[in-house]
């Protein structure tokens, strides 16, 4: 028996971070090098780069593309219809790889936006790409001296990748007295850089610097030319190093503008069903104690640094308040903390005392202590913002100290705050992402994983909820618009959870295809129906190995869905009957499992652990790689489940002998063939204009000295073509070879009713 080395959070029981750290550094010691040499993750197509990242509306221009597995690539697709791109031609009408011809409408309003490319696995990860409304230009050509610097005009963007170990340089004509926004566009639209900005006279010498990323206000003190110098914080770069930098003249007395950035995951949560788009009420920052009466809806800002605002309540004892603050997720780097005080009068003196502490909302789910994705996921749906519930224990005057716990730093006025009090409105938010695997070798995997779905698979998305108020119900999951021969099955987040799990099938004959989903969550709140959309997350970069690459993820707009019939899944599981499976409580059952087998493995013996409310601490069990039928065994002495019915599924991992697009091997033969065809034609028809240059007359001799040497020209051209031919040969015949291949496993659901005890 040869167990996979690898294993998926359990539900059960989390271990404490020294004992994970401590299991992972010794699985680390003791892996084999051939398990740790084997890849991740079935292939999946994913969108890099684009380059531009982003043009002027009412324009057409020219959009290089750069992705993983994207071989056969077609439609480029943005989220806004406004948005279109057709595949470039060359002179002859030959379709030039990788690049587009990008149109963007003249009313299609400035903003970010996502793209994604099709190809023969299915639809891609998105990448970002902005619609803006001033000038771009591309740095084509080295810039990383003064001599060299490119000239940036004033209110325009330019697009550019980062030089490693190097600085670009741009020049531009200031005027003293005048104001400057240089900003630098990177990690907000999904590019890996940390950038440092810096302005400098004329001759290189520094004159203001931001290194955390942010806006560079400048207000020149000499008329004449100036330098901007962009580098990464540790001098990284590269392809997936981009940047957009915005060079603005802004009134002297003007507001530094907010620039569009992606969504963290917990941006999900916010905002409150039906809350008002302005606040009822702003902060007095002249005020050092704002008087207010509750329920309150109040907008303010952490600013000037270390801002502590105070708002001055009555309450009456036995009431309940909610309070909700918002501004990490509005896209601010803070860290709301809330302190409540209560007034005590004793004669002529008053003083306040703390009675709550408000402070983070909590993971729905326990994060990753390290951010990787070893004892927790890679991706966190908490939020530094503040939800959290206020019992008033006596009648009273009451403070709320509103601040930003870290806010001694920060200065910056666009640290926005939303606080809410109010009464309960039990309510829910939910966000889903692609499930992950988690290795004991010492693996930490951090992949976009686009809903591109091989035939025959079943995938996993993770579904989180944030609970409002106090709701604790059932919460039901549902995907339409769903390609054809794709089902979703809903596992459900079951009263007072966090977590459920939506599984989509891909059934065995579904054709090829591709259409826009939307994932809903139901729930009945006080009699009433509650629906709401789910967000999905992905990673703005696939990390392999996140030991050495902190990942980033974020929140995407849209869910499209694609199938593909050019491959298939490893291996199908189902259950060999559609029906309700019988199983009384305190019993032990088999479930007959059908497992279509189209992939070698190394390994002969896969472990399943199972999904579904009430049966996630089904013991884990064994099923053979090396048969077309197994069991599944349920235990229900160890779980004990309630009468009635239940959905579940079962998953583990498997480590295929996969095989990157064999069938492109014959279609490189067909073409190495027919480039051989060629040459031997040519040499046929060379050998003919040798002969004729022989023969020829004196007054011939330059015509027939001509026809050779365009018979020459042409032999170089196919003898190129069959190398060429036979290169890409090697290469697809080399990612052709089996590779091991750690990929989730997951079961098709079933369903299963468990019966009462026979009376004793």
């Amino acid at each position: 028996m040869n167990r996979q080395n690898f294993e998926f959070r359990g539900r059960s029981s989390s271990p404490s971070f020294f004992i994970a750290t401590l299991c992972c550094l010794l699985a680390i010691w003791t892996v084999s090098s051939s398990v740790s040499a084997q890849s991740v993750c079935l292939p999946l197509p994913r969108l890099l780069s684009l380059m531009p990242m982003g043009g002027t509306h009412g324009t057409s221009f020219e959009v290089n593309v750069t992705g993983e597995n994207l071989e056969d690539s077609g439609e480029l697709l943005f989220q806004n219809p406004g948005v279109t791109a057709a595949p470039k031609k060359d002179a002859n009408g030959k379709l030039e790889p990788n690049k587009y011809i990008v149109t963007i409408a003249p009313d299609v309003p400035p903003g970010l936006i996502e793209a994604r490319i099709t190809s023969r696995l299915g639809i891609s990860s998105a990448r970002i790409f902005q619609v803006g409304h001033l000038p771009e230009l591309i740095c084509n050509a080295p810039n990383t001296s003064l001599a060299t610097a490119l000239p940036l005009p004033i209110n325009s963007v330019c697009n550019a990748v980062v030089t490693a170990k190097a600085i670009d340089h741009y020049a531009f004509d200031a005027v003293a007295g005048q104001r400057y926004i240089v900003h630098c566009q990177s990690r907000g639209i999904d590019s890996k850089l940390d950038p440092v900005v810096i302005v400098a006279d004329s001759t290189g010498r520094d004159l203001v610097v931001e290194r955390r990323g942010d806006t560079l206000d400048f207000r020149p003190t000499a008329t004449g030319k100036h330098i901007i110098k962009v580098h990464e914080l540790t001098f990284k770069g590269g392809p997936g190093y981009f940047y957009r930098l915005s060079l603005q003249e802004i009134p002297t007395d003007g507001l530094v503008p907010t620039f569009p950035s992606t969504q963290s995951v917990s941006a999900f949560s916010w905002p409150p069903t039906g809350l008002a788009a302005n606040a009822s009420t702003s902060e007095e920052e002249s005020i050092e104690v704002q008087r207010i009466a509750l329920p309150c809806d109040i907008s303010g800002r952490f600013y000037p640094a270390a801002d502590v605002d105070t708002f001055e309540f009555s309450a009456n004892q036995g009431e309940v308040w909610w309070v909700e603050v918002a501004s990490e997720r509005l896209g601010r780097p803070t860290d709301p903390a809330i302190v409540i005080q209560r007034q005590t009068v004793a004669g002529t003196d008053a003083t306040w005392a703390d009675v709550a502490e408000l402070n983070d909302i909590a993971s729905p789910m326990r994060p990753s202590s390290n951010g990787y994705a070893y004892d927790g996921p890679p991706f966190d749906g908490g939020s530094t913002d503040i939800l959290g519930k206020l019992e008033i224990k006596e009648t009273g005057i009451y403070r709320i100290l509103l601040s930003d716990l870290f806010g001694g730093t920060r200065r910056d006025p666009r640290n926005q705050y939303r606080l809410i009090v109010r009464k309960a409105e039990p309510d829910f938010a939910a966000v889903a992402w692609g499930l992950h695997m988690e290795l004991r070798n010492g693996d930490r995997n951090a992949l976009s994983k686009p809903l591109a779905l091989r035939a025959g698979s079943t995938v996993a998305l993770e579904v989180v909820a944030v609970r409002r108020d106090g709701f604790d119900g059932e919460i039901r999951l549902a995907m339409d618009g769903l390609p054809e021969g794709v089902v979703a099955h809903d596992l459900k987040i079951a009263a007072g959870k966090m977590r459920g799990v939506l599984l989509l099938t891909a059934r065995g004959d579904a054709p090829q295809g591709m259409t826009q989903a939307k994932l809903t969550a139901h729930s009945v709140i006080d009699g009433r129906d509650v629906s709401h959309p789910v967000r999905i997350a992905q990673m703005a970069w696939p990390i392999p190995d996140a030991w050495s690459e902190i990942p980033y993820p974020r929140l995407v707009e849209g869910i499209p869905v694609s199938v593909t019939q050019s491959e298939q899944a490893p291996v199908t599981i189902a259950p060999v009957e559609s029906k309700v499976w019988d199983v009384k409580q305190g019993s032990s059952a088999k479930i007959p499992l059908q497992l279509t087998r189209r992939s070698e493995f190394s390994g002969s013996v896969l472990q399943l652990k199972t999904f579904g409310h009430a049966f996630e601490g089904n013991p884990p069990f064994d099923v053979s790689l090396a048969t077309d039928q197994s069991d599944a065994v349920l235990q229900l002495t160890a779980i004990q489940p309630a009468p009635g019915e239940y959905r579940i599924a079962f998953y583990g991992s498997a480590v295929a002998k996969y095989r990157y697009n064999p069938i492109a091997i014959g279609s490189v033969e067909a073409e190495v063939k027919r480039a051989e065809q060629e040459v031997v034609r040519i040499a046929e028809e060379l050998q003919k204009a040798t002969q004729s240059l022989a023969a020829a007359p004196a007054d011939k001799k330059s015509e027939a000295e001509a026809m050779l040497a365009d018979w020459n020209a042409k032999k170089t051209v196919a003898d190129t073509a069959v190398s060429a031919a036979k290169a890409k040969l090697k290469t697809v015949t080399d990612q052709a070879a089996p590779r091991d291949t750690a990929e989730i496993v997951i079961s098709e659901p079933m369903t299963i009713r468990i019966l009462p005890k026979d009376p004793s």
